[in-house]
């Protein structure tokens, strides 16, 4: 089976929703199994773990990024309010 960015990022949406956090690390693992490291990913990826009250995990990826645009800035700040705000 062939996986791109779009698919990883609708799993990753998918596990967001969800709440499944464990679903969500196991994508995580496949995206860099694959190699996968795309700006959008990692949004979806820090939208997900703020969402699933995994503080520590979001810290991981967002300070993994190369840089932190306007929108990762955002989704993590947006994830931060509306889980514990």
């Amino acid at each position: 089976m062939s996986f791109n960015k779009f698919t990883f990022v609708q799993v990753i949406k998918a596990c967001t929703n969800l709440e499944a956090l464990e679903d969500g690390r196991l994508g995580r693992e496949r995206l860099i199994q694959v190699g996968v490291s795309l700006m959008s990913v990692k949004i979806s990826l820090v939208d997900m773990y703020a969402k699933c009250w995994s503080i520590e995990d979001v810290r991981k990826v967002f300070n993994k990024m190369p840089s932190q645009n306007v929108v990762a800035w955002t989704t993590m700040i947006l994830g931060h309010v509306l889980k514990w705000g």
